[in-house]
């Protein structure tokens, strides 16, 4: 597990963008983490490194935003998901090798998704500083 920290949301981004250069395109990323810990930001990060210029938005009522950049991005929320049935409805599995996906929310989720991902936990430290935890990658 890679522990990183970053005292902005800019400098969440551009670790998130180092991690996308690493991506083949067919990966699951499963966020973890509080509200507000800056689990946007750090997508917003891997749509930049995957050359996707449109804005990156939280896809809390859309349940999921397509980007297309190198790779399709699929960003999902998963918070009001409880479950398999919940789940299924979104199309999620239909997403799978078609992409990069990245699932907010993914403790609601956590016993469907793969075993073969890379996850992605922020806690907050203090107002401006977040630990991010990788497993799964490794960035530079």
């Amino acid at each position: 597990m890679q522990k990183l920290l970053s005292t902005s949301e800019q400098q969440t981004e551009e670790l998130a963008e180092r991690l996308a250069q690493t991506l083949k395109g067919n990966e699951i990323i499963a966020m973890f983490g509080g509200m507000g810990v800056g689990k946007t930001a750090f997508t917003r990060g891997l749509a930049r490194g995957l050359g996707i210029t449109d804005g990156v938005a939280s896809p809390t009522f859309a349940l999921v935003h397509e980007y297309e950049g190198k790779y399709m991005l699929y960003h999902f929320d998963m918070y009001r998901i409880n479950s398999y049935d919940d789940l299924y409805s979104t199309g999620f599995f239909d997403y799978q090798d078609n992409g990069v996906m990245v699932v907010e929310w993914s403790e609601n989720i956590e016993p469907f998704l793969p075993k073969d991902r890379i996850n992605v936990t922020i806690r907050r430290v203090s107002d401006n500083e977040r630990e991010i935890m990788i497993e799964g990658a490794e960035i530079q």
